[in-house]
């Protein structure tokens, strides 16, 4: 049985947050936890509590604020280690300098990484995996995740609709962005759903027909 998806989107910089779960086992991960404050953290917190989830891991695909701004809470919630890309680890302590810059440095509260992730990895999920694999360019530890029995992806912000990750910022690479979009992600089936980190889904073949950041 393929593993199911449910989708949130948090108020910073309209984040997507993804809850990734066995239907059987009711493992889940939850990828990207975008959830700031009390209404926020109680949405999710009541889907895990209705859908009697097991929270097994908490994965970022990359350690921007607006993918990262809930790991504490989801950390301390459900008693697991934040797992991220090592090249990414610096931009922790970015994260206290963005939070400032937006005024809500009240309301992050930083989980140092305890698990890093690289190329090849596979986090598992019940009967489900996620493979990883190493897309930088848009941050040095750019990571997506792939179902490949589900034929689903993860994108964080590396692919979007007709578009891709910003590359201008500490780190950023367009070209390296680029070159592992073409050699990573369009080399995978055409009708692999893209779940990226911002906007709607999308597909592997739609964005190599009509991306124009791509071509």
């Amino acid at each position: 049985m393929s593993l199911h998806t449910a989708r949130f989107e948090f108020s910073l910089f309209g984040i997507n947050t993804y809850v990734v779960y066995d239907p059987e086992t009711r493992e889940c991960a939850i990828i990207d936890p975008g959830m700031m404050g009390i209404e926020e953290e109680n949405a999710m917190k009541n889907f895990i509590n209705r859908e009697h989830l097991d929270v097994k891991h908490l994965v970022n695909t990359h350690l921007h604020i607006d993918h990262a701004v809930g790991n504490r809470f989801v950390a301390d919630s459900y008693g697991v280690p934040v797992s991220a890309h090592k090249l990414d680890e610096p931009l922790m302590e970015r994260i206290k300098q963005q939070a400032e810059m937006f005024g809500i440095k009240e309301k992050v509260h930083v989980a140092e990484v305890e698990r890093f992730l690289a190329e090849g990895d596979v986090i598992k999920i019940g009967s489900g995996e996620l493979e990883i694999l190493h897309v930088p360019g848009h941050s040095p530890g750019s990571i997506v995740l792939y179902d490949r029995n589900g034929g689903v992806l993860y994108g964080g912000d590396v692919l979007f609709e007709r578009s891709i990750g910003r590359t201008d910022l500490p780190g950023g690479s367009h070209a390296q962005l680029v070159r592992g979009i073409k050699e990573k992600l369009f080399t995978l089936p055409d009708e692999t759903v893209v779940y990226p980190g911002h906007g709607p889904a999308t597909t592997i073949g739609r964005e190599k027909q009509y991306n124009p950041f791509v071509h």
